[in-house]
């Protein structure tokens, strides 16, 4: 039933992607901003086809640490399946530049669509110049108001498989002596990752408390960060996760 549910939700995703990409595409001439709040509709939509269809139900937690001041910050999430984007998307209150692949851009009509949100697309081909490239676009976003968001251990993680966590955020953000958001979700226990089967639960995305990065190093503000997520996982995803204590994850980071 849940593999059912599964192609039931994916049908939906194309049918509704397709005029999506096809309106972001004709809006070109139209503000960023305007684009943006479409696509943003859209991921909250697709959101409640998946608690409607699959049953995969959703809370937010720790909405009230995203500044309101006009700060911005760097978000800095866990990520076990693609309905993460949807989740980010949603629960970001200010326009926000996913940092992503720009292979994407080579998909035929999503990637020209994707194109027009103006974010930020990274050449990972380019080896240390992709990184180099993420510095200064990443302050040029920072500059005109935008907030960034990043996954960084880099790609879906299994619920309860440790990974390293990439540092280039965390350079980023004490480079710029930008705030940092941490973000945990265990959406992967209802959407396991390479798999057409969507499992009813809840799934709890977290946001903690804003972690200062202002005359700190990179291995301390990454040492916090990704205890305090591995933490939180111990705290929503129990069951996975039990009771480990968290030290073991300071300093396994990857550039």
């Amino acid at each position: 039933m849940s593999t059912i549910r599964g192609w039931i939700y994916y049908i939906v995703l194309a049918i509704t992607l397709i005029p999506l990409a096809i309106a972001l595409i004709i809006l070109y001439p139209a503000s960023v901003s305007l684009r943006y709040q479409l696509a943003v509709s859209w991921a909250r939509f697709m959101l409640k086809m998946g608690e409607i269809i699959c049953g995969m139900r959703y809370q937010f937690k720790g909405t009230e640490n995203f500044p309101s001041d006009g700060t911005s910050v760097l978000v800095l999430s866990k990520h076990q399946s693609a309905w993460d984007i949807f989740a980010l998307a949603s629960l970001i209150p200010h326009q926000a530049s996913f940092v992503y692949k720009k292979e994407l851009h080579y998909v035929p009509v999503f990637g020209q669509a994707l194109a027009t949100l103006h974010m930020m697309a990274i050449d990972r081909k380019k080896g240390s110049r992709a990184y180099e490239q993420f510095m200064n676009q990443g302050k040029d976003f920072m500059k005109r108001g935008w907030w960034l968001a990043m996954f960084p251990e880099g790609t879906r993680t299994a619920p309860g498989v440790k990974t390293h966590y990439k540092s280039g955020g965390a350079r980023f953000a004490v480079a710029t002596s930008t705030p940092i958001i941490p973000i945990a979700l265990n959406s992967g226990e209802c959407w396991p990752r390479n798999s057409i089967s969507k499992k009813p639960g809840l799934i709890t995305v977290s946001v903690g408390p804003m972690i200062k990065t202002e005359g700190r190093g990179f291995e301390e503000v990454q040492a916090e960060l990704v205890n305090w997520i591995e933490g939180e996982m111990h705290v929503i995803s129990p069951v996975v996760y039990g009771n480990k204590a968290t030290s073991e994850f300071d300093g396994k980071t990857q550039a």
